[in-house]
């Protein structure tokens, strides 16, 4: 099992497929001993060559894809215990966005050469790994219908929510910017400081510099769909 003392996580914990997450990367690093990533630490750029895969094991990580003209979208942010860089080293290609240290990070990494050794000898890593990207080709699928199918009023509701889940502390509060919500979104900052203002005022939600607390979640997940 992996050597970490960053386990105590209880909301990223029962998120998702977090569980599974930790059982594969048990399996592919085995007793593998983390490294300390400082906060703003880049691990590679979209269009890198990718000869690394990474084990998020405490803090968090942004997953980043930007234009030709430099407009940036936030595709994801990754939490504990999580799989990071896993498209390029499987099939040899370039990366397909950046991955930059949100937060201070304890992070467990090997060569594509030891991944690919690894699941040649452990056919169950193989079938781990092939259901983890089935999962995650479905979050990307959900993704896309929302971002065609929903306003964002809505969409910001539902990602509020998510976060609220994986990323809140024990009061509650959310570390992320409104430039971090718009860029998650592929909105404006002003229209989402718009909207949260006026949720704000419905005493939906609080914020402080840097942060969003969810104050009703029942109310907001109702937000646009009425």
């Amino acid at each position: 099992m992996l050597m970490t003392s960053l386990d105590q996580e209880p909301k990223q914990a029962l998120a998702g497929f977090a569980h599974y997450d930790r059982d594969l990367l048990d399996r592919m690093f085995g007793d593998a001993k983390p490294e300390k990533y400082a906060a703003g630490r880049l691990l590679f750029l979209q269009d890198d060559p990718s000869d690394r895969i990474y084990g998020l094991l405490g803090g968090s990580v942004e997953i980043s894809i930007y234009s030709t003209g430099g407009d940036k979208l936030v595709a994801n942010l990754q939490f504990p215990p999580s799989l990071i860089g896993e498209i390029g080293v499987l099939d040899g290609g370039r990366r397909t966005a950046t991955a930059i240290c949100r937060s201070d990070c304890s992070i467990v990494s090997l060569t594509r050469k030891q991944v690919l050794d690894r699941i040649e000898q452990d056919p169950l890593l193989g079938r781990a790994i092939i259901e983890l990207l089935c999962k995650r080709l479905r979050w990307v699928s959900e993704e896309l219908g929302d971002h065609n199918f929903l306003g964002i009023e809505a969409r910001l509701a539902k990602r509020l929510l998510h976060l609220n889940d994986r990323l809140s502390d024990a009061s509650g509060w959310i570390a992320i910017s409104q430039s971090e919500l718009a860029q998650t979104l592929g909105a404006t900052r002003e229209s989402v400081n718009k909207l949260l203002n006026d949720w704000r005022g419905r005493a939906l939600i609080a914020t402080k510099r840097g942060h969003v607390k969810v104050n009703d979640p029942s109310r907001l997940r109702h937000v646009g769909s009425d």
